[in-house]
């Protein structure tokens, strides 16, 4: 059988892909590649030591692995480093196909995270390693996780103007790794994922509002305004200025995209933003 490796296993989106790829191949077959395997202990499968920064643990952490799974890190002004260390190690190890959750349109978009996003597809490209790009759109978690900032603030706040964002849940994202891990006829090919219906910032406040019965409504700040408000409330100061202009882009159509290949490949409709917002609302209380 074949074994699949998941980098980033005890991140926010691994955590849903291992549960999910349990579903469909035995857990014996699935190995967490993690920097602390004791926090990946609740997981119910092998979990090995594989830091992207420290190369001298990732071929060891990658031997035996067929089918890898690269979660793009978190660490952004990093990645571009970190994933060639990941790929030189599949490389070595003997990794036969490499699947990457890169983002939406990297090769064309203004978006600046695209930069890293780019030089590991193209590290991929010339490792000579079969591989499938997976191009994520926005998560709608990215807007949800601070609905409960928006609530005691009274407003949603943002750069993004009427841009349309192509959002979907990181659940969705996780069934199209999952239906591309364990599907056939995936290598090289480059998937475009997004949500099924964009929205506006405006249409997101809107629909916190209609289902709050509060009056919250959209703010569309300046990028340095944005800026700092966001890092008055705790973001780090650069971190604040990468969402601000993230936001710019989207308000010049970077996060928008209307070919469904996310609820093609997952085999069913992306998930609402009224169902996300409404989960998001039962955790803030």
């Amino acid at each position: 059988m074949t074994k699949i490796g998941i980098t980033g296993a005890t991140g926010q989106l691994g955590r849903i892909v291992v549960d999910k790829l349990k579903e469909k191949v035995s857990s014996e077959n699935i190995v967490a590649l993690v920097r602390a395997p004791e926090k990946a202990s609740d997981l119910g499968v092998e979990a090995r030591e594989a830091d992207y920064s420290q190369p001298d643990t990732l071929q060891s952490a990658l031997t035996g692995v067929d089918s890898l799974l690269l979660i793009s890190s978190s660490e952004v002004g990093q990645r571009a480093t970190q994933h060639k260390n990941v790929i030189e190690a599949a490389k070595k190890a003997g990794v036969k196909w490499i699947v990457y959750t890169s983002i939406l349109h990297a090769d064309t978009t203004d978006i600046s995270l695209a930069d890293e996003h780019k030089a590991t597809e193209a590290a991929l490209q010339d490792s000579g390693i079969p591989f499938t790009l997976l191009r994520n759109g926005w998560y709608t978690e990215n807007y949800t996780g601070s609905i409960g900032g928006a609530l005691a603030g009274g407003a949603v706040i943002g750069s993004a103007g009427e841009g349309k964002i192509s959002a979907a849940t990181r659940e969705d994202f996780a069934d199209a790794a999952v239906a591309v891990l364990t599907g056939e006829g995936h290598q090289g090919k480059t998937y475009e994922l997004a949500g099924d219906e964009a929205f506006t910032l405006a249409e997101y406040a809107a629909e916190i509002s209609r289902q709050t019965g509060k009056d919250i409504p959209y703010k569309n700040l300046p990028p340095a305004d944005y800026a700092a408000a966001l890092a008055s409330f705790g973001v780090p100061e650069g971190f604040a200025h990468g969402i601000a202009s993230w936001d710019v882009s989207a308000s010049n159509g970077a996060l928008y995209d209307d070919s469904r290949q996310l609820s093609k490949l997952i085999g069913r409709p992306t998930t609402p933003l009224s169902e996300a917002v409404a989960q998001a609302l039962k955790g803030a209380q």
